[in-house]
């Protein structure tokens, strides 16, 4: 058996701010992918594998194998690799079953028909809350961490948490929670179940954005110094503060740049639509839906 803390190497796409997570086994070599990144031009509607062939490279370099494929969300700000790692080095592609929520909500946004998604999910495995899991003799386990979205999950393995949107660096705060189906109040509620791990708990976040004053993207933070330093939610923060606070700010927040695309391909598991007639592939636009 393998001791508890995995290896974790990150990968950074300064477009979006996004980390992606290779998180392996070193007895093992098994390995989970997380919140990996599909570079998208918005203004020409075309994709790259840049950032995940990195991971690849990376994966086929150290002889790791895919064991997982993990998201910890509906991402609205880039596009999930997903669909082009599996292919390339097998693995589940899995988050949490209340994916099921923002399909239903997201396919009523987009006329999509729902039925697709009841009939047919893409994605290979849908978590329980609190369900546990192995990365080769690695033990890990889901924390339901909903609030910025109903369906998102922060996995915890061995010493480290990666929480998604749920938290950034201190110095950043804490996620939004005006998408449709998100909750201040129940991100407040969610961040609490993060702050009851050991402190020394490693927390690697999904997003940096380096706030002035700070020279450099950090990915890496604890649970000590989020309970002691978050300048949106430390441990003695009162709830009514913190979703006043969540709310007036998210209510100045512009809408992610490519929340239209990205929502539309990370709700199917990193698919790209069935081609039309013409053999070209579309995205539908909700005109006037979200804010500027």
């Amino acid at each position: 058996m393998s001791g508890l803390n995995p290896i974790v190497q990150e990968f950074f796409d300064e477009a979006s701010n996004t980390f992606s997570y290779v998180v392996s086994d070193p007895s093992s070599k098994h390995c989970a992918i997380i919140d990996s990144v599909l570079d998208y031009d918005a203004a020409s509607a075309s994709t790259q594998t840049i950032h995940a062939d990195q991971i690849i490279d990376y994966v086929r370099r150290e002889g790791l194998s895919v064991q997982w494929i993990l998201e910890t969300h509906v991402h609205a700000d880039h596009l999930t690799a997903s669909q082009y790692l599996k292919a390339q080095l097998g693995g589940k592609i899995a988050m949490s079953q209340k994916i099921a929520i923002v399909q239903d909500t997201f396919s009523a946004i987009y006329d999509l028909d729902v039925n697709y998604f009841h009939e047919q999910q893409s994605f290979d495995y849908l978590f329980a809350d609190h369900e546990r899991f192995q990365i080769g003799d690695l033990q890990a386990y889901n924390i339901p961490t909903a609030g910025h979205t109903p369906a998102c999950l922060s996995y915890v393995i061995g010493d480290a948490v990666f929480v998604g949107d749920t938290l950034f660096m201190p110095d950043y705060g804490t996620a939004r929670c005006d998408f449709p189906k998100g909750s201040a109040e129940v991100l407040y509620d969610s961040i609490q179940r993060l702050y009851a791990l050991p402190d020394a708990t490693r927390v690697f976040l999904c997003h940096d954005y380096k706030p002035a004053g700070r020279a450099h993207y950090v990915c890496e933070t604890s649970i000590k110094t989020q309970k002691n330093s978050n300048i949106h939610l430390q441990v003695d923060t009162p709830k009514a503060q913190f979703v006043a606070m969540r709310q007036q700010r998210d209510a100045s927040l512009r809408m992610p740049k490519l929340i239209i695309p990205a929502i539309q391909i990370n709700m199917d598991a990193g698919k790209f639509p069935t081609p039309a007639a013409n053999g070209m592939r579309y995205l539908k636009l909700p005109f006037n839906y979200f804010k500027g």
